[in-house]
């Protein structure tokens, strides 16, 4: 089990890329998950402002386990996640914007960025809970492609990295396994206990949980949007912003 457990940050790394040079940090991988996520679920507004991506990491929704980065502790993890190329910075805008470049820097699929974006965002979680909660982001066929998916990440050859993904130990009383990503490292014990987002009993209830988060997570996208204007509009006009002198 523990080779299982090896991290992606070996001694081999990804041919032409500087990625897996080290572990991410708490900080990193939740400023990462949050560029990803709004990549696909708020077009619109990316890449974001740093503005909006502090909002994005702090949601209390979708998120695992939920965080409180204040906007320095977001620039000193752009820096970090830039200077292995996972981040860029948006040039020919008045106001600085960053994006991803995750597929590019780790070389795996639309389908395994994916998934691995989803772990960063919301912890550990089973192939059925990855398929269900990445809806937003792509429609997986069913839970075996998912599977296949996880499996070739934790397959992955040290050549290219080494794994990115750890099936975890069957939790006491869980019906299947869980998934978790190695981007920040070994997978700490404390992980094997069911998260806030393991959903039990009927289906029914299961799909209000999944409706109901799916309902938060497009209002805290929508209000993030709207600050990020509203900042914007105020910085053209010379006004100070909301709570400032």
């Amino acid at each position: 089990m523990t080779s299982d457990l090896t991290p992606f940050n070996s001694t081999s790394r990804p041919r032409g890329h500087d990625f897996g040079q080290r572990p991410l940090s708490a900080a990193e991988a939740r400023t990462l998950g949050t560029l990803m996520e709004k990549a696909r679920t708020v077009p619109d507004s990316y890449p974001l402002t740093l503005n909006t991506l502090v909002t994005g990491c702090n949601q209390k929704s979708s998120r695992d386990p939920v965080m409180q980065l204040a906007e320095a502790q977001v620039l000193e993890a752009l820096d970090g996640l830039r200077a292995v190329h996972l981040v860029l910075e948006s040039s020919g805008s008045r106001v600085t914007r960053f994006e991803h470049n995750f597929m590019r820097a780790v070389a795996v699929p639309e389908q395994s960025a994916v998934l691995l974006g989803m772990l960063m965002l919301r912890g550990p979680q089973t192939a059925g809970e990855l398929r269900l909660n990445s809806e937003r982001w792509y429609k997986f066929l069913d839970i075996a492609s998912v599977d296949a998916f996880l499996e070739e990440l934790q397959d992955r050859s040290e050549d290219k990295g080494g794994p990115l993904v750890v099936k975890l130990p069957r939790a006491p009383g869980a019906r299947e396994q869980r998934w978790a990503h190695l981007l920040c490292g070994p997978v700490d014990a404390a992980l094997l206990a069911p998260g806030p987002f393991s959903v039990s009993g009927t289906s029914a209830t299961e799909d209000d949980v999944i409706a109901l988060t799916r309902r938060l997570s497009q209002l805290e996208d929508t209000v993030a949007t709207l600050q990020d204007q509203m900042k914007n509009l105020h910085e053209q006009l010379g006004l100070s912003q909301p709570g400032q002198e």
